[in-house]
C-alpha cells in the first residue's frame, strides 16, 4: 500500500454510490470515522410494532452474548499467544520453516479474529473513544513504509530509522501508532502481517518477504525485535478487552448487564453496523470498484477471503450465540417467541451470507475475484454478498425498530 487517504474518500463515495447507501470509514480504530449506511432509527416498517422483550428475556439474551465476547476473546488471545512463542521461535532461529510457523500461527489467530469484530461499534471494551484498544490491534489500512522498507524505498520505515525509534518495546511502537496520519499504522495484525510476508508484489500470490530480512539484512536485528514485540503487544491488548468481559468481575460486563435493553440495542448496534457499514461497504466495495488489491483488507497474506467470512460468521454468532463452549438463551431465541417471522427472516440471511462468503474461497483469492468485468463469476459474485450483507443490514435495523430500540447503522 502507499499513502494516500484522498484515495480512499474517493473509493468510498464510489461505493455509496454503487450501493445507493453504503459506507466508508478510514480506518477500523481511527477517530475520525466518517459514515452514511442505511438510515436505520427507528428500524421497522410503520405499524409493523413487533413488542418489547421483557426484562427477564433481554437479560436472558446479553447474558448469553457476554459470554459469547468472552468466549472468543480468551480464544483470541490463546491464539495470540501462540503466535507470540511461533513468532519468538522464528526471531531466535530464523528460517523457512520458522517463518511458516509464524505465519500459520497468524492466520489462525486471525481467523479467530474475525468473528470478535461484531463486538464493536457502541464504544465497549474494544473501541471505547478514550481507551480502547481497537485502533492498535486492527487500524487498517496500513501505510507499509511507515514500518519498514518498500520496493522503490530500501530505507523506509520504523524499523530502520533508529532516531525516531532508538529503543523498540510495545510502548515505543504504540507511542507512533497513527502518529502524523491514519495509515501511519505501526501495531496490530497487519503490521505482524507486513513484517512475516512483506509487501505483495504479486498479482496472484501474497508477499514473499525472504528470510535474509531477519538474518543478514543490515536491519534485521531491529526487524525481529519489533516483530517479537508487535505480537506481545497484542496479546496484552487482547487480555485487557477479554478482563472487561470476565464474568468473575469485569467491570465492562457488569455494566453492560445492568441495562438489558440497552444492552440488546448495543447488540443489534453491532450487527447492522458491521453488516451493513464497515463488511459490505469498507471492505468489500471499496476495493470491488477500485479492483485494486491494496485496497484488500489483509493484502500482505491474501487473507481477505478468511477476514469476510469470519466477519460474516460474527453476525450470526451475535444473534444465535453459537460459540464453543457457550450456552445459554440467545437474542434469536427470545425474538422467535415474539415474532417468529422476522426470527426466520434473519436466520434465513445470517446463514445465506455466511455460506456465500464461504464459497467465495472456491473461486479465487479476493484480489483476483475484484478485477475483470462486472459479469466475471468471482466480480459478481462479491458484488451479490455485498449487497446481500446491505440488506441483511436493513433487516437488522427493521428488527430493532419493531422492538422498540433506535439503532443507527453508521460506522
Amino acid at each position: 500500500m502507499t499513502r494516500r487517504p484522498l484515495h480512499r474518500i474517493l473509493a468510498a463515495g464510489l461505493a455509496l454510490a454503487l450501493l445507493g447507501a453504503a459506507a466508508c470509514s478510514d480506518d477500523d480504530g481511527g477517530d475520525d470515522d466518517t459514515s452514511a449506511t442505511t438510515a436505520a432509527d427507528g428500524g421497522g416498517e410503520a405499524g409493523e410494532t413487533t413488542g418489547t422483550l421483557s426484562d427477564d428475556d433481554a437479560l436472558a439474551a446479553a447474558t448469553t452474548y457476554a459470554d459469547v465476547v468472552f468466549a472468543a476473546y480468551a480464544a483470541n488471545v490463546t491464539a495470540a499467544t501462540e503466535m507470540g512463542d511461533a513468532i519468538d521461535a522464528f526471531v531466535a532461529a530464523p528460517s523457512d520453516a520458522t517463518l511458516q510457523a509464524a505465519k500459520d500461527a497468524w492466520r489462525a489467530g486471525r481467523e479467530l479474529y474475525g468473528p470478535t469484530e461484531v463486538f464493536r461499534f457502541y464504544d465497549g471494551p474494544i473501541d471505547e473513544p478514550e481507551a480502547g484498544p481497537e485502533g492498535q490491534i486492527n487500524a487498517w489500512p496500513l501505510d507499509e513504509a511507515y514500518v519498514d522498507y518498500v520496493e522503490d524505498d530500501p530505507g523506509a520505515g520504523l524499523v530502520a530509522d533508529a532516531e525516531t525509534l532508538p529503543e523498540i518495546t510495545g510502548e515505543t511502537i504504540a507511542a507512533v501508532n497513527e502518529e502524523g496520519g491514519e495509515t501511519n499504522v505501526s501495531t496490530g495484525w497487519h503490521a505482524i502481517e507486513f513484517l512475516l510476508w512483506g509487501q505483495d508484489l504479486s498479482e496472484d500470490g501474497p508477499g514473499a518477504r525472504p528470510v535474509t530480512d531477519y538474518t543478514t539484512d543490515p536491519s534485521a536485528a531491529r526487524r525481529g525485535q519489533y516483530l517479537a514485540a508487535l505480537a506481545d503487544l497484542l496479546v496484552d491488548d487482547l487480555t485487557s478487552v477479554r478482563d472487561q468481559w470476565d464474568p468473575e468481575g469485569g467491570a465492562y460486563r457488569e455494566e453492560f448487564l445492568s441495562d438489558p435493553h440497552q444492552a440488546v440495542t448495543n447488540i443489534l448496534r453491532g450487527m447492522g453496523a458491521l453488516s451493513a457499514g464497515e463488511l459490505a461497504g469498507e471492505r468489500i466495495l471499496v476495493a470491488y470498484d477500485t479492483q485494486d488489491q491494496e485496497d484488500e483488507h489483509s493484502c500482505f497474506s491474501d487473507n481477505t477471503l478468511v477476514d469476510i467470512v469470519g466477519n460474516a460468521r460474527g453476525i450470526q454468532i451475535a444473534y444465535t450465540g453459537e460459540y464453543e463452549g457457550v450456552e445459554g438463551t440467545s437474542l434469536s431465541d427470545v425474538v422467535a417467541e415474539i415474532d417468529p417471522e422476522r426470527d426466520a427472516a434473519l436466520t434465513e440471511a445470517l446463514d445465506a451470507n455466511v455460506a456465500a462468503a464461504e464459497a467465495l474461497d472456491e473461486l479465487g483469492t479476493f484480489d483476483q475475484l475484484i478485477v475483470g468485468d462486472d459479469e466475471a463469476e468471482g466480480r459478481a459474485a462479491v458484488r451479490t454478498l455485498a449487497e446481500d450483507l446491505q440488506g441483511q443490514g436493513d433487516l437488522i435495523a427493521e428488527l430493532a425498530g419493531a422492538l422498540g430500540y433506535e439503532i443507527s447503522l453508521e460506522i
